[in-house]
């Protein structure tokens, strides 16, 4: 049976490495942060775990916070056309009875943690470097990055080939309460798409505090939202998220307009840049590591795509490994393996890519009409919002034209 390194204790990276534990394999987990660590750090970008994800949680025994967190049914995607009035579609995410929820990275990252240990995983403490990656390589047939940033992250080039070009953005978040309620329904989360502005994400979460709501608003670089140069306090911080609700997505601000921080360590700024890089790092001894989820696919937060794409980049993994059995891990195997995997990253990133631009230019004349067509239909606006489920979908109606207007005609006549 091989031995597997895992470096980095993300949700990809603890995904598999509970996968592995349960098929048997030899895991160690290399990480810089300790579980206590983890619960007492900054808050992360938060993130949605829809309902096929959560299923794959729950075959690992991973789902320890579904009766704690708040449960989302339905999202209210809101798009403002510059200078005219908020266009309103609401679907179910996921098939009727089916539920998406959201819980903070420093509840699930360290509990996670800890799980692993506790069933017999090997947890190393260590800040990792190009030299003692190299040298961990020679003693583990497979290694694994599961950590993007820093360092580590270099090791893995830009694949220019794989998407339209990095598209730097910038994400200013808030954990809040006192958030005035839907008027439709309690399980639902907010969308929503300017063409002046950028975006916006109202959900409620399940944080180290309890339950509460996570307000995002993500722009590119340099845009009206960017304005946290100045590194403005928590309290600061959201007065200015509040005037920027305000003046670009009013309907939000209504909701927001009397919340307060959880607390003092509430709030972050965090800028990316959504890109597909190489998956397969050579070191300088030969040896080579795979990297997995946002390590080599990195993708706009808006898209609710995150932990969903982490999870399926997870089991694609644990099912390529498990087929591939004692052979050696080549470069054509952990090329493959990423294929393999991409088959259903390709068309989310089309997706979240389209999600990214749509303002950049006129909308194309299939997805005006498709919008209009979901603000009518409860059909149309179902499978819109269930797509962030299973993002693929997308390529069967709406990112082609002509399948677009074929489902138009075909919802048309039912």
């Amino acid at each position: 049976m091989s031995k597997i390194l895992v470096v980095g204790a993300g949700h990809s990276g603890l995904h598999l490495a509970h996968g592995l534990l349960d098929h048997g394999y030899d895991v160690t987990v290399i990480t810089n942060q300790t579980s206590t660590g983890v619960r007492t750090r900054r808050p992360a970008i938060t993130q949605l775990t829809p309902p096929t994800a959560l299923e794959h949680e729950r075959e690992h025994h991973l789902d320890f916070w579904s009766a704690q967190a708040p449960q989302m049914e339905d999202c209210k995607l809101l798009l403002y056309p510059s200078g005219a009035d908020p266009i309103r579609i609401t679907g179910r995410i996921g098939q009727p009875g089916q539920y998406a929820v959201s819980v903070d990275r420093r509840v699930k990252i360290a509990d996670w943690l800890e799980y692993f240990e506790d069933r017999g995983g090997k947890v190393v403490i260590h800040r990792m470097t190009h030299t003692d990656l190299d040298y961990f390589s020679r003693m583990f047939d497979l290694v694994i990055i599961a950590v993007g940033g820093g360092e580590l992250g270099e090791l893995f080039d830009s694949e220019t080939s794989r998407s339209s070009g990095a598209r730097p953005r910038v994400v200013a978040q808030a954990n809040i309460r006192n958030v005035a309620p839907d008027p439709e329904s309690e399980a639902i989360a907010w969308a929503g798409a300017t063409a002046d502005a950028g975006n916006a994400i109202l959900m409620p979460m399940l944080t180290p505090e309890g339950p509460c709501y996570s307000l995002s608003l993500g722009d590119k670089e340099g845009g009206p939202i960017d304005v946290w140069q100045d590194q403005p306090t928590p309290a600061e911080q959201l007065r200015r998220m509040k005037d920027l609700l305000r003046r670009y997505t009013p309907e939000f601000y209504e909701r927001c307009k009397d919340s307060e921080l959880v607390d003092g360590n509430s709030t972050l700024v965090e800028h990316l840049t959504p890109q597909v890089r190489n998956p397969v790092a050579a070191l300088p001894s030969g040896g080579l590591a795979l990297g997995t989820a946002d390590v080599v696919v990195t993708m706009d937060p808006f898209g609710f795509q995150g932990w969903n794409n982490s999870i399926r980049c997870a089991e694609s993994y644990l099912h390529s490994i498990i087929g591939h059995g004692d052979r050696p891990f080549t470069r054509e195997t952990l090329v493959g393996m990423f294929e393999k995997f991409w088959e259903y990253g390709l068309p989310v990133q089309q997706f979240t890519e389209m999600i990214s631009t749509m303002w950049d230019a006129e909308l194309p004349k299939h997805f005006q009409d498709m919008i209009g067509a979901a603000v009518g239909s409860p059909e149309v606006a179902n499978r819109w919002i269930a797509g962030w489920d299973y993002p693929p979908d997308y390529a069967n109606w709406l990112l082609d034209p002509e399948l677009a207007r074929k489902f138009i005609a075909e919802v048309g006549e039912t």
